[in-house]
């Protein structure tokens, strides 16, 4: 039967145009099948059409027939390639203007266009502000020293307002970090990390930042959190209970600098004034209906008018840590006489972990016998208070989240006193210096919840009688600094100085924002970094509990170091492990190609395996019947891409293999090379071979082709200065990357690349390779007897077993942590008779959003 094979684009229908008519949907189901994956080109032609009989009537319902099939064909193609083509309205090729049409429905490629016009829109839109880390690092040789990673701690905890930037990374938008968690795994080092890489499985691709650290010091911790070595003066008079100054004694201040008349003025205020406003209630993480996390707290129904005549109720608990967090063992509700209208003991509905007898005084045998629940205990609560009750607490949203109830009316002690600098006065301070009475006394088991409650309801009646004048006048601010300085034994210094001083610790940042660290170790020696007066240290008998209070106590902390301890090799063996991994990489990046003819070109063959990479070493074996070429490249990436293009092609008249040398060493590398490609800071970046002097320049006129673009990285010869004719280039994820990889291995670019299988950091590691650690390739290396004997006895805290073990571990405390944490994992390194070893560090910002602003570096 005869066809008809029309050329595209010719004999177009009067009045079509590509961007206006859609095909039936009856039709357009039949073509999508046929539509090839690949853009059509402008040459392309028509499908093969079967002519209808053309005798009698249908001669002319055949041609019609016909007509409309090619206009749905070349319609249908016009829309495709649009859709294939996003750049084309940012390059200004526009199709031609026509006559519009009304369109037709369509449910296939409309889907595809809202799609791309969400996409499109999204890139538009400014992203939601989250903390984040910049995508490259501007240490040298990406190696980070003590003092600057203390940067970078500080600059975490205090923000740019306080202290200045950390010099060799970016942290955005600081102010929307919620914690800083950092993990140390002493004992352990760079060499650990790489020798071990497969079984650091969660590290290697949960982290993309990446930092070498130099050798430990004899005191790792204290320096990166800043602490200086000095002599503790322990001599200096403690303070007793009750010693505060009068008074009388202290110098005139000016009352209009006081935080507490900044807020509530000079003259007296009512008890409405008092109240937290409902965006105060949110800033301070009070429980309130509609958030997402009190979706199960029961509200207590106080929903009258509030006046000042309302009745206040003083409300303290008690919590225990169990294996759902803190829970309520005890809540005390004061009337304001003073009367206690509620005590009860409740016991939690999950298993307790730690009863904190030393704050609630409650032991396993006094909540033994307790059946009160915390239901019965949210209904007693709802029936007692009044529909306009008044709750008033110290820290109350604490309070508030244990008992999981929802109260609108509420007056926060340690918010009410205000203190400069965010912090708040601690209620045993404010019950001495306003009330003039002891309370939480040391020679007491735990504190009492009545005598808090009470405390609490006085002092609201306090500030309600005299007024704020009356408390600024007694200068709290100089009655708390002057009862620090004995209790430490510390000068008195302005919060601005101890700031701005370039030797101030990470500790004396969070004294400032009234916080504490936490500090999780299993070491038996007391360090200066667990004596420092605001930090709560926690030892523990293994590493297996550090992890146990880990899980229970970082939520209650906002900075928070675990340190786990691991048993490292024997001097002699990591000296040994040293060598052969330095070994193992250099023949991992050496490649024998042949067999080649007795003829061949020697300078040709130089050039064309000179075009992946650097070579350090090119030689020709003739221990062969034909001769081989033994190259060796500098960097790991040159060597794949020669052994991905080259095997089992046709060289100079031979199809040639290459491979690399085949080890004890190199057997699994293989996997390795696999696992590298996916590791979190190789999976986004690309690696090319080729590149001009101009290549710079050239990319960034060009940048509009290259989205999401981070950061481009120019290694140079260290002796000469110049740039090298390779290069990595970072971007924000594996999609734009491949992108970027086609483009440049295009014909307009004709660079040889790949995706990148080094970290920055390892390049400064594996240049520094001795001459005297390698050895000729293919000669077996004999593990010596004592590391037999020591993986024979492997224990459980051996780096060996800890790297899969306590690798898994940390990934799943990783993984519960909130979002916004900024972690870092620290291995310090390790020193020995036979020479120190670099540390390495990983970081990184849990669900952060990478940047997308291109960097250059040099």
């Amino acid at each position: 039967m005869p066809t008809a094979q029309p050329c595209l684009g010719r004999q177009r229908p009067t009045g079509s145009h590509p961007q206006t008519r859609t095909p039936p949907t009856a039709y357009r189901a039949n073509f999508l099948v046929a539509i090839p994956r690949t853009p059509l080109s402008p040459s392309a032609q028509l499908p093969e059409v079967v002519r209808p009989p053309t005798s009698g009537p249908f001669k002319r319902l055949a041609r019609l027939r016909r007509r409309l099939r090619r206009r749905l064909w070349l319609r249908l193609r016009r829309r495709l390639l649009r859709l294939m083509e996003p750049e084309r309205e940012r390059t200004g090729k526009h199709f031609k203007k026509g006559r519009k049409r009304r369109r037709a429905p369509n449910t296939l490629v409309g889907a595809a266009e809202a799609m791309r016009a969400r996409w499109e829109l999204g890139e538009r839109q400014p992203e939601a502000k989250k903390a984040r880390l910049s995508a490259i690092l501007f240490a040298e040789n990406c190696e980070v020293t003590h003092d600057q990673l203390c940067e970078l701690l500080k600059y975490a905890v205090l923000g740019k307002s306080s202290v200045p930037k950390p010099s060799w990374c970016q942290l955005f938008h600081q102010n929307h970090l919620n914690n800083v968690v950092v993990f140390v795994l002493q004992g352990m080092s760079q060499l650990h990390f790489y020798r071990f890489y497969l079984e650091f499985g969660f590290l290697r691709k949960a982290f993309r930042h990446k930092f070498r650290l130099p050798p430990p010091s004899s005191n790792f911790l204290a320096d990166i959190i800043g602490l200086k070595k000095k002599q503790a003066t322990r001599d200096q008079s403690k303070m007793g209970e009750g010693s505060l100054p009068s008074t009388s004694s202290k110098v005139r201040v000016n009352l209009q600098n006081d935080p507490i008349i900044q807020k509530y003025g000079s003259k007296k205020v009512c008890l409405t004034r008092c109240l937290l406003t409902k965006e105060e209630m949110k800033t301070f993480h009070f429980p309130l209906q509609g958030c997402p996390d009190c979706a199960n707290f029961v509200p207590t129904k106080c929903n009258g008018s509030i006046t000042d005549n309302s009745p206040l109720f003083g409300l303290d608990c008690e919590m225990c840590v169990t294996s759902k967090g803190r829970e309520l063992t005890r809540i005390s509700l004061v009337a304001e006489g003073g009367s206690c209208v509620m005590d009860e003991l409740v016991k939690p509905d999950n298993k307790i972990l730690d009863y904190l007898t030393s704050f609630s005084g409650i032991t396993k045998k006094i909540l033994n016998p307790v059946t009160t629940r915390l239901k019965d205990v949210q209904r007693q609560l709802k029936s007692l208070l009044p529909p306009d009750a008044v709750l008033v607490g110290h820290s109350l949203d604490l309070d508030l989240r244990a008992l999981k109830m929802i109260h609108p009316y509420v007056i926060d002690t340690s918010l009410l006193y205000v203190r400069e600098q965010g912090r708040r006065f601690k209620l045993k301070f404010l019950a001495k210096a306003i009330l003039g009475k002891d309370i939480q006394c040391p020679n007491r088991l735990g504190h009492d919840a009545t005598e808090d409650a009470r405390t609490t309801l006085e002092l609201a009646r306090y500030f309600l009688k005299y007024g704020p004048r009356k408390i600024a006048e007694l200068n709290l601010e100089a009655l708390a600094s002057h009862q620090e300085l004995l209790a430490t034994g510390q000068e008195l210094r302005n919060t601005a100085e101890v700031v701005q001083q370039p030797n101030t610790s990470v500790l004396e940042c969070l004294d400032l924002m009234g916080q504490k660290l936490l500090f999780l170790t299993r070491e038996p020696e007391t360090s200066e970094l667990s004596s420092a007066r605001n930090c709560e240290t926690v030892k523990c008998l293994s590493n297996k509990e550090v992890l146990e209070q880990a899980r229970v106590e970082i939520p209650l902390f906002p900075f928070s170091i675990v340190q786990f301890s691991f048993e490292p090799f024997s001097p002699s063996l990591t000296e040994e492990m040293n060598k052969r991994m330095r070994i193992k990489w250099t023949e991992m990046s050496t490649v024998y190609a042949g067999p080649f003819s007795k003829n061949c070109n020697l300078r040709a063959l130089k050039r064309l395996f000179k075009s992946f990479g650097p070579i350090r070493s090119m030689t020709l074996v003739l221990e062969t019947h034909q001769p081989h070429l033994c190259i060796q490249y500098e960097v790991l990436e040159a060597a794949q891409l020669a052994i991905e293009s080259l095997d089992g092609v046709l060289v100079e008249g031979a199809c040639i293999k290459v491979q690399r040398p085949v080890t004890e060493l190199t057997l699994d590398c293989n996997t390795l090379v696999n696992e590298l490609e996916q590791d979190s800071e190789n999976r986004g970046t690309i690696y090319l071979s080729g590149v001009s002097e101009t290549f710079k320049e050239h990319l960034l006129q060009q940048s509009n082709l290259f989205l999401g673009l981070e950061a481009v990285i120019l290694p140079k010869d260290l002796k000469s200065g110049k740039q090298k004719r390779y290069c990595f280039l970072k971007f924000k994820n594996f999609g734009s990357a491949q992108r970027a990889l086609d483009i440049l291995k295009g014909k307009d670019w004709k660079l040889k690349g790949r995706h990148a299988l080094t970290p920055r950091h390892l390049h400064a590691w594996l240049r520094g390779l001795p001459p005297e650690s390698r050895r000729p390739p293919g000669i077996r290396v004999i593990p010596p007897p004592s590391e037999q004997q020591a993986l024979q006895a492997l224990k459980v805290d051996h780096p060996k077993i800890a790297a899969w073990r306590w690798g898994r571990k940390i990934g799943k405390l990783y993984h519960s942590l909130g979002p916004g944490t900024l972690c870092l994992i620290l291995l310090p390194g390790t020193k020995s008779t036979h020479g120190s070893f670099s540390g390495l560090g990983l970081m990184g910002i849990k669900d952060e959003e990478e940047s997308t602003t291109p960097n250059v570096c040099l």
